[in-house]
């Protein structure tokens, strides 16, 4: 570690993950927007899944000031943030087989939706078996992880294989193993985690090519505004209504 103020290094790691993605992962923010904008353009649904604290940028891309109306949270009890107690028991989830399955089996997810699955690591059975069972499904499936895991850790679901393997399109987030980008002599574990941070940013980015994508077709993009300016509890009461069969967070 540098004589640098940790909050600065910290700054610079995460602004050098973003700056990264950035440039590498252009193609495939491309390929997930226009994904996105193709399912909206086809009267589809859109889904956003992730465990634990992937589930945040999840989260972030649900009823969201800015954000397309149309993507709901599939959400599993239990494994959705750290809201259980003990919050050991979503880790533990995500390495149960068949409870993806069982999930999809009670959701509204059907043929030519989309499904945004998002696993850091992309190694349980969770992520891996709803990636499969959605396109078993006919849903197409965008993969949000970090896809050096796949050759620096090993599977933990009985085929072998990572997210990354079942994913029509893969957004690599391009974060180190692990998940923290700072040490210190004195302090035994490496700290400051940025995949939040960099898988939020990686996805916002596809939101806003996919309602760009939608514009260049003239059709536009169901956006939600801010409740709190004048006007926004109204505009998005105007698209509560005009795309209630495909949004799902509001029964």
């Amino acid at each position: 570690m540098s004589d640098s103020k940790p909050a600065d290094q910290f700054f610079d790691a995460a602004i050098g993950l973003l700056q990264r993605v950035r440039a590498e992962e252009a193609e495939n923010i491309e390929a997930a927007g226009a994904l996105l904008a193709d399912t909206v353009a086809a009267g589809g649904r859109l889904f956003a899944f992730g465990a634990g604290h992937s589930s945040l940028a999840a989260q972030d891309l649900v009823y969201r000031a800015g954000g397309l109306a149309l993507m709901n949270l599939l959400a599993v009890p239990g494994a959705v943030g750290v809201d259980v107690v003990p919050a050991t028991l979503g880790s533990a989830l995500e390495r149960v087989d068949g409870l993806a399955s069982a999930v999809l089996d009670t959701s509204p997810l059907r043929e030519g939706d989309t499904l945004v699955v998002i696993s850091l690591s992309g190694r349980n059975a969770l992520p891996v078996e709803m990636a499969t069972s959605a396109r078993a499904r006919g849903v197409h499936v965008i993969g949000v992880t970090s896809v050096a895991y796949a050759s620096e850790t090993t599977s933990r679901h009985v085929s072998g294989t990572f997210l990354k393997d079942h994913c029509d399109i893969v957004l690599d987030s391009r974060i180190p193993v692990g998940d923290a980008e700072l040490t210190l002599d004195p302090i035994p574990a490496p700290f400051a985690p940025a995949s939040t941070v960099v898988t939020t940013a990686l996805l916002q980015a596809v939101m806003a090519t996919a309602a760009a994508s939608l514009a260049a077709r003239g059709i536009e993009p169901p956006l939600l505004r801010s409740g709190n300016v004048d006007g926004g509890l109204d505009w998005n009461s105007r698209v509560f209504e005009k795309y209630g069969d495909r949004i799902f967070y509001r029964r």
